[in-house]
């Protein structure tokens, strides 16, 4: 069990939340949620004891797992021994038994202490580390050709998953993992979902993956009102439930309201006359009625419009032959393909098969091998790639950068669009080279929405945003009436929008499939 003892926090004047007072139960999961710059990941750290409270206390059991951010943290150590680290008595125990047998002289004591490591490594499943290691490295779509290497060697995209490896391995009595599906394809996901399903001790975890959160959570926690309420249930029945809430006080405010109206307006009418008994009466009425307060919650939702100047022609995008490939790896082989005006296509697949690749290609950002790309008549593409990287020009405010891309826009335009994506007052003047992942999101998304282009083309827009933004995302593009290519890990944003899936399955195979996410899971399950 994990308890929480009287935990407050603030960052200056800024108080997240004060006087947390809560237990989370082993046999629980837990979903740790509110919006962006609310506090999870500092009260996430509390947790795991990163940083301490500025009142309050945290108990934790002796086993508790972390999910590790510092994937270079372990560039000399071989994959496999990166996974075990997750339980350190066994880690421990194998490290001192391969010193004392190392030893050449091996006396009456060192044999004795030998033979205790042999019963703790037993009792810890020592015997099988390394096949239940690797058991765990290829659920998370971490190939066996990576095992034996040291972690420098492995790609960066793989670097979080070993860790994540690590955070699962040696039945921890409590595990906090702060977005685990970063960087999950979608199989990978279903796979940790079914895991963690069978997972006894108790779990807090982050994420902005709302389907994950309805998938494994029983219980979640949400930040807000400077307080952390727990719900029972999964995100959604958080959402129904603290709706149902606010919308009862709102109801029972509002009749006190109209009680109170009545109650003056018969003080004021005979207030000075032969009624003063029953005035007073009134009086008293209206001083135990007194309004439920309702305290301002910190969740912004932001508003998201794609709109387009012009559409394009009927056949938007016209792909022919397409072939890629890095080496012996084939991406595409001849892959063909028409997309037509106001389709919603998402691409789908697992981490290296070439959907970030793809969208490169039809955006000009990388040439195939073969083949062609021609764009339709009075197509207009707007990108929003994977790696933000040098998107946005430093030394320039969000407002200024925006103007750049259309200098005609008026400032007050500019600004009301950068209120609707959450920049208000005078955060339309913060730097460029100050910004968050998520600012930087919303700012590219900003982009977009000035630029008005009828066909968009997303490599993994929901990276950094919270909940609040991915859902206000996913509606947008539903309402597109241009041509969107997305690329995205994200099923309960895909199953909205997509009219479409484009799925990636490896060795240049390649499923097109004209219908709805729901529909095509159900047709074509997932490849082992």
């Amino acid at each position: 069990m994990i308890t929480v003892t009287g935990v407050t926090k603030a960052f200056g004047p800024k108080k997240l939340f004060e006087d947390v007072n809560t237990t989370f139960p082993p046999g629980r999961r837990y979903g740790l949620t509110g919006p962006n710059g609310a506090g999870k990941s500092t009260f996430m750290r509390i947790l795991t004891g990163e940083i301490d409270p500025d009142t309050g206390s945290v108990g934790r059991p002796k086993r508790t797992s972390v999910l590790r951010q510092n994937q270079f943290a372990w560039e000399d150590v071989r994959v496999l021994d990166v996974v075990v680290q997750g339980n350190p008595v066994l880690w421990a125990a194998l490290q001192e038994k391969e010193a004392l047998l190392a030893r050449p002289d091996i006396g009456e004591a060192e044999g004795h202490r030998l033979g205790d490591l042999e019963g703790v490594i037993a009792e810890e499943d020592g015997y099988s580390a390394e096949s239940d290691a690797g058991a765990l490295l290829e659920g998370l779509g971490v190939g066996s050709e990576h095992h034996e290497r040291p972690m420098r060697e492995v790609p960066n995209a793989y670097k979080l998953r070993v860790l994540l490896a690590q955070a699962l391995y040696g039945r921890p009595l409590a595990m906090l993992l702060d977005e685990p599906t970063n960087n999950l394809d979608i199989d990978s996901i279903r796979w940790l979902e079914a895991f963690l399903h069978e997972y006894e001790g108790v779990l807090v975890v982050i994420s902005h993956d709302r389907r994950f959160l309805n998938n494994v959570c029983t219980h979640i926690a949400d930040i807000d009102y400077e307080a952390i309420i727990t719900y029972a249930g999964n995100y959604d029945d958080m959402v129904e439930a603290k709706v149902a809430v606010r919308s009862r006080v709102e109801s029972q405010n509002a009749e006190k309201q109209k009680k109170i109206a009545q109650l003056q307006d018969f003080v004021a009418r005979f207030h000075a006359g032969t009624r003063a008994s029953q005035v007073q009466s009134r009086i008293k009425q209206i001083d135990k009625l007194k309004m439920e307060e309702l305290k301002r919650s910190n969740i912004a939702r932001p508003f998201i419009r794609f709109e387009q100047k012009r559409p394009s022609g009927r056949q938007t995008l016209t792909v022919e032959g397409l072939c890629k490939g890095y080496g012996d790896k084939r991406l595409f082989d001849r892959y063909s393909a028409l997309f037509t005006r106001g389709e919603k296509v998402a691409v789908i697949g697992r981490s290296g098969v070439g959907k970030t690749t793809l969208l490169k290609m039809l955006a000009g950002d990388a040439a195939p091998d073969a083949g062609t790309v021609t764009w339709g008549h009075e197509a207009s593409r707007g990108y929003l790639p994977q790696d933000h990287e040098g998107t946005i020009r430093p030394g320039m405010t969000v407002a200024s950068w925006l103007k750049t891309w259309d200098d005609r826009a008026y400032d007050q335009d500019i600004r009301a669009l950068l209120g609707r994506m959450l920049f208000s007052g005078e955060e339309g003047d913060k730097p460029t080279a100050t910004l968050s992942g998520g600012e930087v999101v919303r700012t590219l998304l900003c982009k977009l929405m000035l630029l008005k282009d009828n066909v968009l083309l997303l490599d993994e827009p929901a990276n950094h945003l919270d909940l609040e933004s991915i859902n206000a995302l996913g509606e947008a593009l539903e309402k597109y009436e241009g041509t969107a290519v997305v690329v995205s890990h994200d099923r309960e944003m895909i199953a909205r929008f997509a009219t479409r899936i484009v799925e990636l399955r490896g060795d240049a195979e390649i499923i097109d499939y004209t219908g709805g996410y729901e529909d095509f899971v159900e047709r074509y399950p997932p490849k082992n």
